[in-house]
Parts: C-alpha cells; structure tokens; sequence
C-alpha cells in the first residue's frame, strides 16, 4: 500500500491537476472577447483637461500591468469591498470597507506562498543541497524559534485566516445562506492539510531525507519503493494533500489561473478613445429607414407623418 498511497496516488493528482489547468485554460482562451468589459471604478480618459484613474480605469497596456500587479499582489478589488449594515440609532444605510476581509485573504495567500516555496527545498536537485534563499526564507520565517521543532509563522498565519474565513462564513447569517458546499470545501481541505503538517512534525516523526529521496523519485519519473519507516502520518498528509491537488481545477481555487484570462481585469478601458467592432458578427441583410419609407411612404403620408423624402 505504501507503493498506492506514496507513488500512484501522487501522479494520478499530478496529472489530473495539469489536465485539469490545461482543460480550463483552453476553454477561457477560446471564449470570444469581442468588446471592452473591464469592471472599473473610475474616470475613464476622454477629453485631455479631464483627469483620468490610471489604475482604476487604465486605457493602456501599462495601466492594466499595474492594475493587475495590484490585485494579485494585494488583492485591490477586495480592499474594496463594502459592508453594508443599517445603524440602529439614525437608521440610515452606512457602507464601509470590510478590512478584516481583506486581511485574512491577504495574509492566508501570502503565507500559503511561503508554505509552498519553503517545501521546494524537497524537490530540490543540487549538489550544493539547499538553495540560499530558499534557506533564507526558511530562517525568517522561523524566527520565533519557541518550540522545537521549529513552529514557522507562516503555518500560525495561515490557520488563522483560514478559520477566520470558515468562521466569517457560519457565523454570519447572510454569508451561511448564500455558501454553498464548494464554498466550505476547499477551506476545510486546506485546514486538513496544515492539519496533518503540524501533527506529522510534532508527533509522527519522518525521516526527512527519506521524505525527498520519494520526492525527488516522483519529480524525476524515477519513482522508489517508499520507505516503510515513513509511517501513516506522512501517507495521510500526503493523500491529503493529493486530493486537495486533484480538487483544484474544478473548485473555486481555480481562480489563482482565471485572474490572468479575466477580460474584466486585463483589458484596457479605451473605448472612447477606439472603436471596437466584433469580428464575430455574421452579415445579415437589413431593412434600411429609406426601404422602409418607399414601402410605406403612402400610408405615412395619410397618417401626416413626417417623410425625408416627398
């Protein structure tokens, strides 16, 4: 079973991920764009003594690089979403921004990132063993080194924007009536993930080097047979992990490769400045206003309607 759960299970997720990606990338690239449909929130460039929003409402290719290294680096459109709520003592309708939102999302994102890079050094092909800034990433995150093993604060700063997330989505009526279940799953496969990391580091030991020989094994289509020392800690981590894997292209999680092929992200806001025509439009005979009138122009004339032509 350690030959199912630590060879064939991986490369089953591996591919259906890629296959998955690949499928949805494919199908957003042949979907039609014919018009300008960015989602802006500013002044659009018209007239030159008009200020335009250069990154709310960008008109060029530089803009929307901009726009676009915003949102994914700092998620800008949710830093703007609102919360709306009804103050009991004027009853007046009162919209604010909801920071802890945008927080949560911020730090579950980035950490997640560094979760990732810092287990790259398992995967790692080197003769000189760890790369240096991936060793420098390892160092600073673990900083605070108050227990041993090492707790980094990338894995305390994402479960806590991940249950802040669940948490925000039980506990508040509106968010639990529109959640549905692919809401709550990725959340709680993710929870299990990290879950499973913390007690296969502080209480189902693994040989590390064990752990990359397999791999190392996977990565290079060479694979081993699985140590039997790496226990079941390790195999549920890992099929976790698998699962959430193969989860991904069809979930909500797919977002981290749709932001890139959203037209109402990465088009320019220029249609005042060109004019866009669809290339798709099939030529179909029309009915003109003058055809109309010559077939008319006697009924016309009785009603005492006015003609362009007598």
């Amino acid at each position: 079973m350690s030959i199912f759960f630590g060879v064939v299970i991986p490369y089953i997720a591996g591919f259906v991920f890629l296959g998955g990606i690949l499928y949805r990338i494919w199908k957003w690239g042949k979907s039609p764009v014919p018009y300008r449909i960015p989602t802006t929130c500013g002044q659009e460039k018209t007239l030159p003594w008009i200020k335009s929003s250069y990154l709310d409402c960008p008109h060029n290719k530089l803009g929307v690089l901009g726009r676009m290294a915003l949102e994914i680096l700092a998620f800008r459109s949710l830093f703007r979403n609102t919360s709306v709520e009804i103050k009991q003592k004027t009853q007046r309708l009162v919209y604010s921004h909801n920071i802890a939102l945008w927080l949560a999302a911020l730090a579950f994102h980035w950490a997640l990132l560094i979760i990732l890079i810092r287990h790259l050094r398992y995967i790692m092909i080197s003769d000189e063993g760890v790369p240096f800034l991936l060793e420098g990433l390892a160092s600073l995150d673990g900083v605070f080194e108050w227990a041993v093993p090492t707790v980094y604060l990338s894995s305390i700063v994402v479960v806590l924007a991940l249950g802040y997330l669940l948490f925000r989505r039980v506990s508040d009526p509106q968010m639990r009536f529109i959640s549905l279940p692919s809401d709550y799953i990725p959340l709680l496969l993710l929870l299990s993930v990290i879950g499973s990391g913390f007690l296969m580091v502080f209480f189902w030991r693994v040989d590390l080097t064990q752990v990359k020989e397999l791999a190392i094994s996977i990565v290079t289509f060479q694979p081993i047979t699985p140590a039997e020392s790496l226990g079941w800690g390790f195999y549920l981590h890992l099929l976790l992990f698998c699962i959430l894997l193969a989860y991904f292209p069809f979930s909500k999680l797919v977002h981290m490769a749709g932001v890139f092929l959203s037209p109402t992200r990465n088009l320019a806001n220029n249609s005042r400045m060109e004019r866009h025509i669809n290339p798709w439009n099939h030529p179909v005979k029309v009915h003109t206003y003058e055809e109309y009138e010559d077939e008319f122009r006697d009924l016309m004339r009785a009603a005492e309607l006015p003609l362009d032509k007598e």
